[in-house]
């Protein structure tokens, strides 16, 4: 004789999309057992997110069981049904795109389709105890838009200026297409201006953000850009329980690559946010080149058993990284000359010749008479 399923807790499993997504709910009893109670699709609009609160409220019979949402962060598109869900008080949960494949790929499941994706997302969750979204403040989200806009242009005028060093090296040149690639790369640069002005302008305007920026920034090296990408590109560190969890989100975990007598080469994930480690890579030459304690004694060594200074800058991108955390969580300034425990106090030596970096622009700047300016 079958027993009653009698649920612990519903899922509801989303897929998202531009202008549709896919909704599976799915129950989950004490022995874990998972049933699939209803499928269906709505328009990614405020109507359809309507129909779908209504969808689930028909769907989920026992109002005393709870009820966990979960979708993957797909660009934008989940943001609005995401943000609808938090306002209710509803448990939603978001995750990376990635850890959702890996799940659904340990399900043995091969078939690819929206409504799929959803089921194992329902079941997902289901299972799983997920931590819940914490939708990201207005003020730093638009921060971000410009951080990554200042990021996005930087990478638009290095192209553009290695078109134009590239015309200019031909045997032939058409001066209309010369005059109108140096047009462009000046209007380039005036609105990277543009966005570093706002930037620290908004930075300046929130005196949390202004005191820690620059506690931090008191690292020569470390500009305010630098500091800015950061926290817009982890919401000020409020996804992070530790510093392990952080490093991993960035890319910055190691992967070996070891099977029984052979052993390759180790090397970073990068399976994370390439904009936290586009952010670091300048600043990690500049530290070292400042002879900043302690990244230019890591540096060193690292260089010294690989004979590779990439993988030095490395080391010392994900120590920078660590250390903001720690500094930003902490509310601390940097204090060059602080010894932890069991720790030599030895002073800084020269490392391999360096070439001169370009440094961060607002480097070592005064925030405020920067927004003055």
């Amino acid at each position: 004789m079958e027993t009653v399923f009698t649920p612990l807790k519903y899922g509801v499993g989303i897929d998202m999309g531009k202008e549709k997504f896919a909704a599976c709910l799915s129950a989950i009893d004490t022995t874990g057992r998972i049933k699939i109670k209803a499928t269906h699709s709505f328009a990614n609009s405020p109507k359809g997110h309507a129909d779908f609160d209504r969808w689930c409220t028909h769907h989920g019979k026992h109002p005393h069981v709870p009820t966990h949402y979960l979708m993957e962060a797909t660009g934008v598109y989940y943001e609005h049904l995401a943000l609808a869900l938090h306002q209710k008080g509803a448990h939603v949960c978001v995750i990376l795109p990635q850890k959702a494949k890996y799940y659904v790929k340990a399900l043995g499941i091969k078939t690819k389709t929206d409504g799929v994706d959803a089921q194992a997302l329902a079941t997902m969750v289901c299972q799983q105890r997920l931590e819940v979204w914490r939708p990201i403040s207005q003020a730093m989200y638009e921060l971000r838009q410009l951080t990554r806009q200042q990021a996005d242009l930087q990478v638009f005028k290095t192209k553009v200026s290695n078109h134009l060093m590239s015309l200019e090296q031909g045997i032939y040149q058409a001066k209309e297409v010369k005059r109108q690639m140096a047009k462009l790369l000046a209007e380039i640069e005036k609105q990277i201006d543009e966005c570093e002005k706002l930037i620290a302008k908004a930075i300046a305007q929130n005196a949390e953000w202004k005191r820690k920026v620059e506690q931090i920034c008191a690292i020569k090296g470390v500009g305010l850009l630098t500091v800015a990408h950061l926290i817009t590109e982890t919401n000020e560190f409020a996804l992070f329980e530790n510093q392990r969890q952080l490093v991993s989100y960035a890319g910055y975990d190691v992967v070996e690559n070891q099977s029984g007598k052979r052993v390759g080469k180790t090397r970073i994930s990068k399976r994370g946010n390439a904009r936290i480690r586009r952010g670091l890579h300048m600043a990690s030459l500049m530290v070292v080149r400042y002879e900043q304690r302690p990244f230019v004694g890591l540096y060193e060594r690292v260089f010294e058993r690989t004979k590779v200074k990439m993988k030095g800058y490395v080391a010392v991108q994900r120590k920078l990284l660590t250390l903001i955390y720690a500094l930003w969580k902490k509310d601390e300034k940097y204090d060059g000359n602080f010894v932890s425990a069991g720790q030599k106090k030895v002073a800084p030596t020269k490392g391999a010749t360096l070439h001169r970096p370009q440094a961060d622009v607002l480097e070592g700047v005064n925030i405020g008479e920067l927004v003055e300016s």
